[in-house]
């Protein structure tokens, strides 16, 4: 049990560092407590249900905030699809046929959209959702400051070359979460969250008829 609660901890300290990195705005706690006073009310009615019909769904957001955040900063840059000009991270190695997760996004975007039209950022929901992800399937909570701007850009070479891909060994590993500012005990965390969501696809897939 403590070395469950130790690498929650680290996953917890490990999110917040990514989570500093906002699109060059200046991040607060506050920052839509007059603008959206719901925001955080809409992000669960829409979250919650989606991680209680499928808990694994909250690893996946976590997934995703982690594949966004290395690309970029926390910009949202990973929820831009393809288009004339544009070539998105969606089908970058590490996350093509991997990264799920954002249907339940959209919904949540939508539910905000709802309660206050243009005013909170893709990338700041998407920080929020990580949080609350974490908090339903029994995690602590932590301070989510928001602020953070929408890219209008992606970097498919930056996905293909950041983000950690799973044949990579311990010295490339190292030097990738480095890059971030992030320690080995941050990378275990985070790589630990994304085990968890690989490990219950593989179960899932196994349960399913043929």
């Amino acid at each position: 049990m403590a070395a469950r609660a130790i690498v929650v901890l680290w996953l917890i300290l490990a999110l917040v560092a990514i989570a500093s990195g906002g699109a060059s705005a200046q991040l607060s706690s506050g920052f839509y407590s007059r603008s959206c006073p719901g925001m955080l009310k809409a992000v669960r009615s829409a979250l919650h249900p989606a991680i209680a019909r499928e808990r694994r769904v909250g690893a996946s957001i976590v997934r995703l905030f982690f594949h966004d955040c290395f690309v970029q900063g926390c910009d949202a840059s990973l929820l831009l699809d393809d288009a004339p000009g544009l070539r998105g991270e969606k089908n970058a190695t590490p996350n093509k046929n991997s990264a799920r997760g954002f249907e339940v996004i959209d919904a949540v975007k939508a539910a905000v959209e709802g309660c206050c039209p243009g005013v909170v950022s893709c990338a700041d929901i998407l920080a929020i959702a990580a949080e609350e992800s974490v908090v339903f399937l029994g995690g602590p909570s932590w301070e989510v400051k928001m602020g953070r701007r929408d890219s209008t850009t992606a970097s498919f070479n930056g996905a293909e070359n950041n983000i950690p891909p799973p044949t990579s060994g311990l010295a490339n590993l190292t030097s990738l979460f480095a890059a971030q500012g992030l320690s080995q005990k941050d990378m275990v965390a985070l790589s630990g969250s994304t085990y968890i969501h690989i490990r219950s696809t593989i179960l899932k897939l196994h349960s399913e008829p043929t």
